[in-house]
């Protein structure tokens, strides 16, 4: 088998150390940055996801997966500073204000980085400014947001609404998730996409950026 083989395998099983091992090796042997990024990681993390969404991974699996990618991608990051790796687009993500819960969204976050994504973090219970500020500054492609209570959802419409304001929602594309959320409350608050789960987000992101 091939590195790249090598590394595939080792990311679906979610062997971090065998990942990054093959990564350094990949990187030493001279192998293309984009070749490791695009036919290792990405491709790797696509039939995580694919297995996700067939029910053949759970959570905990998916996230060591997720896991054994970031810690790769640490290796590859020097190469997106030099320019030569650009990304498929950049998303803004964040869990909504009062709700401080971060699975789902930590879990989202790390497969649309293991797409090609470059991602910023805001973290847990960010308000409707916080994300106006951020996208502002950093110019986003999408804005994802989560809630895991449905007490928090009507905070999806405030940031919405805030990126209005700020004259910067045509700009954006917002997508929204989380456990109570559904595809008529997007639809009712002017989301552009709703996303049930990671495997799905990552999708709907590629459509979002035309790469898919």
């Amino acid at each position: 088998m091939t590195i790249i083989d090598n590394l595939k395998q080792d990311i679906n099983k979610g062997n971090v150390e065998g990942a990054v091992a093959q990564t350094q090796k990949a990187i030493d042997d001279g192998l293309k940055v984009k070749s490791i990024l695009n036919d290792g990681l990405i491709a790797a993390m696509d039939e995580v996801g694919e297995k996700f969404a067939k029910g053949a991974l759970f959570v905990p699996q998916m996230l060591r997966s997720a896991k054994a990618m970031q810690e790769c991608m640490k290796l590859l990051k020097p190469f997106f500073l030099e320019g030569d790796l650009v990304p498929k687009g950049k998303v803004l993500i964040g869990t909504v204000h009062r709700d401080l819960h971060d699975i789902g969204k930590n879990l989202v976050a790390m497969m649309l980085e293991g797409a090609g994504f470059a991602i910023t973090d805001l973290g847990v219970d960010v308000s409707a400014d916080q994300f106006v500020k951020k996208a502002q500054e950093i110019e986003p492609d999408i804005v994802a947001m989560s809630a895991l209570l449905s007490t928090t959802m009507p905070s999806m419409k405030e940031t919405i609404e805030a990126l209005q304001r700020a004259k910067i929602r045509n700009t954006v594309r917002v997508m929204i998730g989380g456990a109570p959320v559904t595809s008529k409350f997007a639809e009712d608050i002017k989301a552009d996409v709703y996303a049930p789960d990671a495997g799905s987000a990552v999708i709907e992101a590629k459509k979002l950026v035309g790469t898919s």
